[in-house]
């Protein structure tokens, strides 16, 4: 048998034992706490972290995919639980989460990793011990950081959240993030499969209104992929998904007889057209008449939210720019070829790249759900954009490969069509100035410390 791993980090956090050992046993947790760079989803549970509940997991490595089932125990409230492989590849594991008083307001955690290798299996030691301080290291700095942003509204209500899109990139990011921090969140979709979920389908004008009633908020994330080549078909399902659904979506909430306080809503950057280097804010002009089919796109979107405003609801319209996560989107694209050594810059690079993290941008929309003052268009971006150039140069040394291997212009329009004009080499350098003025504190503002964390790096 191979000699065993102990990996073990202990952290101290401004917030009771009680209170983060709570924050462990709402839902959402394990996914919150799961590293993005991880290919892991939860198939089952048998209830909540309790003495004697299982949870199943579904990882996958490449093309190949294994159960790992979990058995809790050793269950101390507000104090201590273990989670104890029974399924699974190690021929042990075992890991122990303990929460200790350290003054008034304050605890000591510690996660403790065991686990042993199967026969035959010594020499990926040392890769699996990286691997555990690798996601222990980012589950404490995650924890930290989202203990502080739920914070700094702590003397607020929790909420009750409508989000439609949670199971994109995006809202199944923020559902675990909201879950987490106590806020409870029903899901708009059109399967129904669990205790929360409505049903709704924009095509067909479906959507259960009544289930809707008393909800605080709404966020409003759905919408199809512009990331492909866009045909006359594709670009009318682009434009019905966001279009109609948003307005659906506004309409019924402005017809409640107690409609929510607030309604977040997806829109893009991709509403200032290509401004080269011309920095953008929300005071910005918009092109007139618009300039691609982005632009019509994200007027037309963020108008179909008009019935809701003239409700009374605080309608906050959220111009986002490329979210960065390897679970997927552009950098999940990205990922492949540049581990290969064989990626690069889009175009010339010199055009500009308005970005945000995945943790910012949830904490974005978190900060515009609390934020009573905050409404209309606000840019959903770090505030340092970087050129094409400078994303596949800081992507190639985090990773430690060349970024030499430039996409040409005329081959992305070869192979993406008018799409990649409009998004892919398209150049927007936009600031979040009503963001950062209301107050929000990001927690990645700069691209290779976001990297960095992002990849475990």
């Amino acid at each position: 048998m191979a000699a065993p791993v102990r990996v073990e980090r202990t952290n101290r956090l401004p917030a009771s034992a009680e209170e983060v050992f709570a924050w462990h046993l709402r839902p959402g947790a394990f996914e919150r706490l799961l590293p993005p760079w991880e290919r892991a989803e939860v198939v089952e549970r048998s209830g909540p972290l309790q003495e004697g509940a299982r949870v199943v997991l579904r990882l996958r490595r490449g093309p190949a995919s294994f159960r790992w089932v979990a058995l809790h125990r050793d269950f101390v409230p507000g104090r201590q639980f273990v989670d104890e492989q029974v399924e699974g590849p190690f021929s042990s594991w075992v890991h122990l989460h303990r929460f200790e008083p350290d003054g008034p307001s304050g605890c000591r955690i510690t996660d403790r990793v065991e686990c042993t290798l199967p026969l035959g299996a010594a020499a990926a030691g040392g890769w699996v011990r990286r691997k555990v301080e690798r996601m222990l290291d980012y589950r404490h700095r995650l924890l930290a950081e989202d203990l502080a942003a739920h914070g700094r509204f702590g003397d607020r209500p929790r909420l009750t959240v409508a989000v439609t899109g949670a199971t994109g990139l995006l809202g199944s990011a923020l559902t675990p993030f909201l879950t987490t921090g106590g806020h409870r969140v029903l899901r708009l979709t059109r399967s129904p499969r669990r205790a929360g979920d409505i049903g709704w389908d924009p095509s067909s004008g479906r959507l259960e209104g009544e289930a809707l009633a008393g909800i605080d908020a709404a966020v409003h994330l759905a919408g199809e992929t512009i990331a492909v080549r866009w045909t006359a078909e594709r670009k009318r399902r682009i434009r019905d998904s966001r279009i109609a659904g948003t307005r659906l979506l506004a309409q019924t909430l402005a017809r409640l007889p107690n409609p929510p306080r607030v309604l977040v809503s997806a829109s893009g950057v991709g509403i200032y057209g290509n401004r080269g280097d011309t920095v953008l804010t929300e005071a910005s002009a918009l092109p007139d008449p618009p300039a691609d089919f982005l632009v019509e796109l994200a007027r037309e979107w963020e108008a179909a939210t008009e019935s809701a405003g003239a409700a009374g609801i605080r309608v906050v319209l959220l111009r986002s720019g490329v979210v960065l996560t390897p679970a997927g989107g552009a950098l999940g694209r990205m990922l492949p070829a540049f581990r290969l050594g064989v990626g690069g810059p889009l175009g010339s690079g010199r055009q500009w790249t308005s970005w945000v993290a995945m943790d910012d941008a949830i904490g974005a929309v978190h900060h515009a759900l609390m934020t009573d003052g905050l409404d209309g268009p606000v840019n959903l971006t770090s505030p340092e954009p970087v050129t094409g150039r400078v994303l596949a140069d800081t992507l190639g040394r985090v990773l430690h490969r060349p970024a030499l291997a430039a996409a040409p212009a005329p081959a992305l329009r070869l192979v993406f069509g008018e799409m990649a004009d409009a998004a892919l080499l398209t150049s927007q350098r936009a600031l979040p100035a009503r963001l950062t003025a209301s107050g929000y504190r990001f927690r990645l503002p700069g691209l290779e410390p976001a990297l960095r964390h992002l990849l475990g790096r």
